[in-house]
Formats: C-alpha cells, sequence, structure tokens
C-alpha cells in the first residue's frame, strides 16, 4: 500500500515534547487515540479525546504498569496484514481494532544509569518492555503501520497528513520503521552495556562484537576536503573526547581531533608532576616535565618551536593565567589545547586580552583520559575491523634488568623511563632522546631503525651528550648503538629480545653506553 490513512493512533511516551500538539493534529482529522498512564492524562489535560488502553484491551493495568500494552489487542492489531483476507477476519472475530499509527518513546534508560549512584534496581526498573514490543510490532508492519519515535518528526508527519488527506507514503513508513528499529537497537545494547559493566568496569573482546556510536557530529570534512567525516562518541559513558567540552575557538577538524587524542593519551602517562606536550600529526614533537603548568608547556614548545607551530597541546594540569602568558609570548601558533580544566581569567587573557591573531580561533577543550582500565581500540580495515585492548600498560620499575657492565645511576634511571613512557606514544620505529626530562630528538615512522636514530640525533644535536635514548623495539644490529654512542648518549633503554642482544650489549660495553631491558615493546603502526 502506497498511502495508509491514519484512522487509530496508540500514544505512550516519556519524553513529551511536542506529543499534544501532534495529537491535537490527528484529534482534528477524527483520529482515534488510544494512551497510556501519564501521556493519556497530558492529553486530557489539553482537551484532547483519549481511550485508555485498558479500556481498548478489556485488561487492567497490572504489577506496577509492567504489563499494559502486551496484549493480543495491541499486537493483533499492529501485526495484522492488511492485505491479508484471513488475517482480517481473525481480528474481527476477536475483536481486535486495527492501529494505524504508533507514537512510542522508552523509558530513559540510558539518563537513569547515568545518575551518580544509581541502583541496579532503578536501572531494572528503567528497562522498557512494551514500549520496543510495540515498537518492533508496528515497524515489522510498516506496510500498513506508521511507528514514530523521535518528536523531532512530529512536524513533518503533520504536514504530510495535511497535504494528504490524512495519509502517509510507504517512503515515509519506512524511513520511520527503519529508525524504529535502530532505536531499539541501541537501547537493548545499552541496556547490555551497562549489565556487563555493573562489576567490572573494563571492555572485552569476544567473537561477536557490538560497537555503540552515538552521538555523531558532522565534521567539515575528513583528512582532506574531498573526504567526509563524522565524530561519533564510544562507550556507556561519555568518556575522552566522547566528553569534551569546547570552551572556545573554530569548529573542530578530523585531524584535530586525532591529534587531540593523542595529546590526551600522552598526557595521561605523566600524572605526578606538571607535564605538556605538543602533537604534531599524531606525534609528539614537543614535551617535557616543569615545576608548573606553565614551565612544562615553554620547555615542550622549545623542544622543536618549527614543528610545534601549529600545533596541538595537551596539559595534565589545569590551564592557568602563567600558561595563557606563556602561549602569548613570542610567535607562537597554537591549533588547540586540551586540558582537564581551564581557568577563566586565563581564557580572558588569552582570547579576549591579547593580540594574536588566532586567539578567536584557538580550540580550547576540556577533557579528560578515559577511565576504562583496558578499554578497546578500533582501527577499519577493507572488509573488516581490527580491536585490540588499548596499550595503557605501564613498566614497572622493579622489572628493568640491566644487561651491561655499566649500571644508570637513580637519576638516569628516572631520565630512561621518561623517554621509555614517551616513546611508546610515536609511530614504529620509533626512538626518542631526552634529557632533564624534556624531548631533545625523536625519529619516527621510519621504515628501519638506523634512519629512526638518525633523525632522533640530527633533532637532538650536541644536546644528545650526556642524554639517554630509548627504543620501542629491540635493535635488531649494533648499528644504532654505534651512532647513539658516537653522538654521546649516555644511557639506553630497549625492549630487548633480539637474537643478537648479546653482539648489542657488546657494543654499549665497548663504548662505555648502560642499557637496560624492559621486556616490554611498544610498537605502534
Amino acid at each position: 500500500m502506497d498511502q495508509v490513512e491514519i484512522r487509530r493512533a496508540l500514544v505512550s511516551v516519556s519524553d513529551k515534547t511536542g506529543v499534544v500538539e501532534f495529537c491535537k493534529a490527528l484529534d482534528a482529522r477524527n483520529v482515534e487515540i488510544i494512551s497510556t498512564g501519564g501521556t493519556a492524562k497530558a492529553l486530557r489535560d489539553a482537551g484532547l479525546r483519549v481511550k485508555d488502553i485498558s479500556d481498548h484491551t478489556g485488561f487492567p493495568e497490572m504489577l506496577d504498569g509492567r504489563v499494559k500494552t502486551l496484549h493480543p489487542k495491541v499486537h493483533g492489531g499492529l501485526l495484522a496484514r492488511r492485505d491479508l483476507d484471513e488475517h482480517l477476519r481473525v481480528a474481527e472475530e476477536h475483536g481486535i481494532g486495527l492501529i494505524d499509527m504508533v507514537i512510542v518513546n522508552l523509558y530513559p534508560f540510558e539518563a537513569t544509569v547515568a545518575k551518580p549512584g544509581v541502583s541496579r534496581e532503578d536501572a531494572i526498573e528503567n528497562i522498557d518492555i512494551g514500549g520496543p514490543s510495540m515498537l518492533r510490532s508496528a515497524a515489522k508492519n510498516h506496510d500498513a503501520v506508521a511507528v514514530v519515535t523521535d518528536p523531532a518528526d512530529y512536524a513533518e508527519l503533520t504536514k504530510e497528513l495535511e497535504a494528504k488527506g490524512g495519509k502517509l507514503g510507504i517512503s515515509t513508513r519506512r524511513r520511520l520503521a527503519l529508525k524504529a528499529f535502530r532505536v531499539t537497537s541501541w537501547y537493548d545494547h545499552a541496556i547490555a552495556e551497562h549489565l556487563q559493566h555493573l562489576e567490572d568496569d573494563s571492555d572485552e573482546l569476544t567473537p561477536n562484537k557490538l560497537v555503540a556510536l552515538k552521538s555523531g557530529t558532522e565534521l567539515r570534512y575528513g583528512e582532506n576536503p574531498h573526504q567526509q567525516a563524522v565524530f561519533y562518541a564510544t562507550g556507556r559513558k561519555p568518556q575522552g573526547l566522547g566528553a569534551l567540552l569546547q570552551l572556545g575557538g573554530k569548529e573542530l577538524s578530523y585531524n584535530n581531533l586525532l591529534d587531540l587524542d593523542a595529546a590526551l593519551r600522552v598526557s595521561a602517562d605523566f600524572e605526578d608532576e606538571p607535564f605538556a606536550v605538543v602533537i604534531k600529526h599524531t606525534n609528539p614533537c614537543g614535551a617535557a616535565i616543569g615545576k608548573g603548568i606553565a614551565e612544562a608547556f615553554v620547555r615542550a614548545y622549545d623542544c622543536d618551536p618549527l614543528s610545534a607551530f601549529g600545533g596541538i597541546v595537551g596539559l595534565n594540569r589545569p590551564f592557568d593565567l602563567a600558561t595563557a602568558e606563556a602561549f602569548i609570548a613570542g610567535e607562537k601558533f597554537i591549533e588547540a589545547v586540551v586540558a582537564p580544566d581551564f581557568a577563566p581569567e586565563a581564557i580572558e587573557a588569552l582570547v579576549e586580552k591579547s593580540k594574536k591573531k588566532w586567539r578567536k580561533s584557538i580550540r580550547l577543550i576540556k577533557a579528560a583520559p578515559p577511565k576504562l582500565r583496558t578499554p578497546l581500540e578500533y582501527r577499519s580495515l577493507a572488509g573488516g575491523m581490527l580491536a585490540q585492548s588499548s596499550d595503557v600498560q605501564r613498566l614497572d620499575s622493579d622489572a628493568i634488568k640491566v644487561v651491561t657492565s655499566g649500571v644508570p645511576d637513580n637519576s638516569e634511571l628516572q631520565e630512561l623511563l621518561f623517554a621509555w613512557s614517551l616513546c611508546r606514544h610515536y609511530k614504529s620505529n620509533a626512538i626518542v632522546i631526552t634529557a632533564s626530562r624534556a624531548l631533545l630528538g625523536y625519529g619516527a615512522g621510519q621504515t628501519n631503525r638506523v634512519d629512526a636514530t638518525d633523525h632522533a640525533l640530527h633533532r637532538a644535536g650536541a644536546a644528545a651528550k650526556g642524554a639517554v635514548l630509548a627504543s620501542d623495539a629491540f635493535f635488531p644490529f649494533p648499528d644504532s648503538i654505534e651512532k647513539a654512542a658516537k653522538a654521546g648518549i649516555a644511557a639506553i633503554i630497549q625492549p630487548g629480545g633480539s637474537v643478537r642482544d648479546e653482539e648489542v650489549i657488546k657494543a654499549c660495553n665497548e663504548r662505555g653506553v648502560s642499557m637496560v631491558f624492559t621486556g616490554m615493546r611498544h610498537f605502534k603502526h
């Protein structure tokens, strides 16, 4: 049937936005309105004619409202095929009136479980049963029934009913049915995720995996202007960039979000002291510890000012006035900054009072790293999806094994741990050189470790003398060790595990370089 006339509608909504106005439009066309509980009261209070669900079914609501629409006179009226005489005969025999429209939205389960301290009992009581059942019945029989789940559709449906003499077309009914199935699938997924995580706040890899993507925000374009892009939040509760609050600046781009994610991940590894990182193309080009967050930023930016120009800054402490003043000083240009909070006076100094050309465009992002102990991360492939637990495991200093005759002192060991924490955030092959807990040089994404070492040493220059070096994976040959030693590197941290480990250790011993093994690799492709 291309066009279906709406003669009877069943209305039961938790979100009553716009429902009175929509039902008035139906009532004006003499549509019989059947309703339940609070919805029926709201419609009656507005002067509308309403038939209670219990009068329609001949059966009272019971069990605190748990059972009211689960009845053959409801689902028979929704599921009966209008093109089959036998269906219509059975409906008439049993006094089942056909229902042409269902207007239903569900108990606010997600809003309920998002409240702090919500009990299991409250969560369970907000699992809607009758609502999803009606939506599925109506959506299955969309050849004859219109299923309305979203108040945002009321106005357009009213226009179509007016234009078509109280009828809705098949294209509209199909669109509404698709929307209804998405609503019920999302609802069931939210319930399953909440119940799974009541006792265990970790995620898991399973043979079949549903990935929830919500709150899609259309971006200007993807990595390049000819690509489309949307940012979706994931997980049961908004976390990380899914819960970001933008306090100022231009809209975020696809590339901005990639770099902000990298900044957030790196910053999360340095909790104990003020730390700042500058990201360019997802790799840190500056990183440092400071006595305060402003000093940390200045040290990080000074690591590589050329690359830092137009970069993304990540801070593990609130953005304060001193940091704002550091941003303003000199010829810096920052695209965005992500921090756990922003002081109002800092925003005022940076955005309102400074004379920087980019002051109004800099994106100020309030966000914190996800709190899941073992979050999953996904990557799309041609024809598939990869999933893995995130690389959040940190190195236990007790697990470090000194393998050379030279033993790093406590200061060198702390520097090695700092370099190691940074190194795992670079694309492999990765080499990082640091001193005084600030980045000096880095080589990332190279196809061999010698080139990565050359890049890092070139960036570090003369400052490499006395510094430490970290490698995300083992050295397959002594060649990189020889280059590092020639430049004056004092100590090296690497996973170990090569068949040529003994040759690499020998090269260190011969050149007076101390080296430790971690037994842990940090490839990042």
